[in-house]
């Protein structure tokens, strides 16, 4: 079995470390060859975190000559200029979330990319969850009948320092964290017709972020939403997917839980009564090892990408209308 050569650019993303700790179980797969950070705050605050330990830091230079697969683990403001150095090598990514606030950068990124046939794999980790994967299997087979609609929360409780760090992006924690259900609900709904953004600050504290937003998709039938706040007490408690089909409707919440709540419709039992039925899901064995192992299957060509360069474009661009970015009507076609 050929083991690719892996390293990672940055350390300053919050998912970074985890990443690497995923990557390293896999020690068949990938020969780890080093990591590269060159802002000496992150340096000290997590260069010396367990998972990296025996792996040497080396410059980027010597990074991006020796690597074949790099994970991307930037702070987010800079992982655009760090992907466009791998793609240009032709250097397979894990890029992590989200692709950029310039929407024509990321679009050039994945053009190269698609040149180069290198891949692309985001870092949107509930595409790997096991109750998302059952419902989608559910919905692809025909069993539920057409989505009707989708109710999404990523809410948190985040103090304020980590509010006022959201401040560096136009869209808030709908940008952050909102992503992640527009990813969901776009791989089980479909595209909307229309996005309608509203984007709130609490101002507590005298945080000037968006931390209290809200996005409507709309699509011909119906109207679904993502909503998200970082002001929520028990906001991660509440993390929670909702998809209502003709013939049943599924609830996960929180997201981590692998059990799902099912329902169907009411018939002759009493309409006021909580009716379902708990499907209970084998737990993930880590967060991010099935989707690094994907990432393995992807670059040796044993098997394609479901999430293609297309489908991340599309992606992209109703995340920015979420978050009142201005990217013009060029998108809904690819």
């Amino acid at each position: 079995m050929k083991r690719l050569k892996i390293g990672q650019i940055g350390i300053g993303h919050n998912h970074g470390s985890e990443k690497m700790r995923a990557v390293r179980k896999f020690p068949e797969l990938f020969e780890v060859i080093g990591w590269c950070e060159e802002d000496e705050d992150w340096i000290s605050k997590r260069g010396g975190l367990d998972v990296y330990r025996g792996i040497p830091r080396l410059g980027r230079e010597e990074l991006l000559e020796r690597a074949e697969v790099m994970l991307i683990e930037t702070d987010v403001w800079r992982m655009m200029e760090a992907a466009r150095a791998c793609v240009e090598r032709g250097i397979h990514i894990h890029l992590d979330k989200p692709a950029g606030e310039n929407y024509s950068e990321y679009e050039n990124i994945i053009k190269t990319a698609k040149e180069k046939n290198t891949v692309v794999q985001l870092g949107y980790m509930y595409r790997y969850n096991p109750a998302v994967r059952y419902i989608e299997e559910k919905i692809r087979s025909g069993e539920t009948g057409r989505v009707l609609m989708i109710d999404s929360a990523m809410c948190t409780e985040h103090d304020c320092e980590f509010r006022k760090w959201l401040e560096h992006f136009q869209g808030g924690d709908m940008y952050i964290f909102g992503s992640h259900l527009i990813d969901l609900i776009l791989r089980l709904q479909g595209e909307p017709e229309k996005v309608h953004s509203f984007l709130k600050k609490t101002r507590l504290d005298s945080v000037n972020s968006y931390d209290s937003t809200l996005a409507l998709l709309e699509y011909p039938d119906g109207v679904s939403t993502v909503r998200v706040t970082s002001v929520e007490a028990n906001g991660y408690g509440r993390r929670q997917l909702v998809v209502v089909c003709e013939n049943c409707s599924f609830e996960i919440k929180p997201m981590e839980n692998p059990t799902i709540l099912r329902c169907t419709p009411v018939g002759k039992y009493n309409a006021y009564q909580n009716h379902y039925e708990e499907i209970m899901l084998p737990p993930q064995s880590g967060r991010y090892d099935d989707m690094i192992r994907d990432l393995y299957s992807f670059v040796i060509g044993e098997m394609p990408n479901p999430y293609d360069y297309d489908y991340e474009l599309r992606l992209h661009r109703l995340i920015l209308d979420a978050c009142e970015i201005g990217v013009e009507e060029q998108g809904r076609q690819v």
